[in-house]
């Protein structure tokens, strides 16, 4: 699904995504990642749920961010507590969604000027 037109505020905008994918500023990722306004990490290992571990998540609980958003993959799933440890102990919330609901939620957040960050997992 494509999101909006393409012109760029210069931060990093969810432009679509689908089965399999995810496009930042128009370019196509074909796995899962890490994306904030201005950043990008696109060598983010999990690539699906099961994957997903405390350590994936240790270098975001010193981000200052308000949010973090978990976008499971094709269907939401929740991680167990001991998973989402490190940003629990920062301090720092969790909203677990579908990753095509993490995409929606993080341009609506990014856009409003909030510090957030979404992990996607593309499977």
């Amino acid at each position: 699904m494509k999101l909006h037109a393409d012109t760029y505020s210069g931060q990093n905008t969810v432009t679509a995504y689908g089965s399999g994918f995810v496009a930042i500023n128009g370019r196509r990722y074909e796995r899962s990642l890490i994306v904030t306004p201005d950043s990008l990490d696109s060598e983010w290992p999990p690539t699906n749920l099961d994957d997903l571990r405390a350590e994936h998540l240790t270098s975001l609980a010193t981000s200052k961010c308000d949010v973090v958003l978990l976008g499971t993959g094709a269907r939401q799933r929740f991680p167990s507590p001991a998973i989402l440890r490190p940003m629990i102990e920062a301090r720092i919330g969790v909203e677990v969604m579908d990753t095509a609901a993490a995409c929606r939620t993080y341009n609506v957040l990014m856009a409003e000027g909030r510090k957030v960050v979404a992990v996607l997992i593309v499977e």
